[in-house]
């Protein structure tokens, strides 16, 4: 603030003339007019607005105030709120939403990232049985296609169905028995010694499946 500079009609109304003659304590005054500007401005917000339009509130008390200084010679340049000093309960009972609403954040942000990862790793689960489902499925079509070019080489030499599938069995049960001899230290099978027993056994394996399929039919 300053004395203003308005020289007025006649000495008498002159900035000068005013502040030196009128008021005895101007910064007092001017205080006492401050004071009962923002009691009058600050209950028309809310507690957060206070905060948040400290500069609206400033500047609807510099507009109050200069007119009422005006009449006493002074000028107000700028009004500046620099701190909102709250009660001891005000404030901590705001410490304490602004700690809930943090808490409650933190929460959903955690929340947000646990059902992500699960999303997440449940993606990758559902992939890699997709993966492995595909896979098994390669694999038995490439046996079912090695047995199909086996069968159709030995019917090449002029031997019949029956004679190419006992003798394609005995050539895989030759290769069985020759693995489980080679890694037989981890593992125990009991087989029978005698491949036509094992033939048989495979046999009574195919005629129980067709049987329990044309029940079902």
């Amino acid at each position: 603030y300053h004395v203003s500079y308005d020289m007025g009609a006649g000495p008498a109304d002159s900035g000068i003339y005013k502040s030196y003659y009128m008021l005895q304590e101007p910064v007092d005054q001017m205080r006492d007019f401050i004071t009962d500007a923002l009691r009058s401005s600050i209950p028309v917000y809310t507690l957060d607005e206070v905060f948040a339009k400290k500069d609206d509130i400033a500047k609807d008390v510099n507009a109050t105030v200069s007119e009422q200084m005006a009449a006493y010679g002074f000028t107000l340049v700028s009004t500046l709120i620099t701190k909102i000093a709250l009660p001891t309960e005000v404030e901590n009972s705001m410490n304490d939403i602004n700690a809930a609403q943090r808490k409650r954040a933190a929460a959903q942000e955690l929340a947000e990232a646990d059902r992500i990862k699960r999303v997440t790793e449940a993606t990758a689960e559902a992939e890699a049985m997709e993966k492995a489902g595909e896979g098994i499925a390669n694999q038995r079509k490439a046996i079912a296609l090695g047995i199909k070019d086996s069968l159709e080489i030995i019917q090449e030499t002029g031997v019949g169905n029956d004679e190419a599938n006992q003798l394609f069995m005995f050539t895989q049960w030759s290769e069985m028995m020759t693995e489980f001899a080679r890694t037989g230290k981890t593992s125990t099978v009991v087989l029978p010694s005698d491949f036509s027993q094992s033939a048989s056994m495979f046999e009574q394996m195919l005629t129980a499946g067709k049987v329990q399929n044309d029940s079902k039919e």
